[in-house]
């Protein structure tokens, strides 16, 4: 008896079968983690570059624009018309338009400031055309869901209390003479 035992335990100790298995399982977790990360970073890139491109061709516009000074609301539809990436854009998208004095520089505010979509709608919080000859700088925040939220980057990403991850896009320039 005990010598059947043995040879059963010796068999199972020598069989090979599910080897295939067991290194499924250990990294089919890793691969799909992989996949999702990249994919994750990859769309929050696309948004980035996308929101980028159509912020600094806003700006060129404004910039070189002789006679026109575009408001907000105008500015902003440009921009969401450009940025194809950036979902909901006219909703989740705030400029910032500051002048900035180069005898007598402050820096405007670290923290941009972005939609919340668990709070109350907010005006902008600064925002003013610039003269002729003036260094100015915009700064445009747009909110998005993140694709895979529970993935290893849309779960490390800084969400505002209603789910929503921010990108943001600063751009300097001098207003052109008219």
């Amino acid at each position: 008896m005990k010598r059947r035992l043995m040879n059963r335990l010796n068999r199972f100790h020598r069989a090979e079968d599910g080897n295939a298995t067991i290194e499924f399982v250990i990294m089919f977790p890793i691969f799909i983690a992989l996949t999702l990360a990249g994919v994750e970073m990859g769309i929050v890139t696309m948004r980035h570059v996308t929101l980028e491109r159509a912020v600094d061709l806003t700006v060129r516009d404004i910039r070189l624009g002789t006679g026109t000074a575009p408001q907000h609301d105008e500015i902003k539809d440009i921009i969401c018309d450009r940025a194809a990436m950036v979902p909901q854009c006219k909703s989740n998208l705030k400029l910032e338009m500051i002048r900035v004095d180069p005898q007598n520089f402050t820096p405007p505010p670290t923290v941009p400031d972005c939609t919340d979509q668990s709070e109350e709608v907010r005006p902008p919080r600064q925002f003013t055309n610039g003269m002729d000859n003036e260094i100015m700088i915009m700064r445009a925040c747009a909110k998005f869901q993140p694709f895979f939220p529970l993935s290893g980057v849309g779960r490390k990403l800084t969400k505002d209390n209603a789910g929503y991850a921010a990108i943001t896009v600063t751009s300097a320039f001098v207003q052109e003479p008219r």
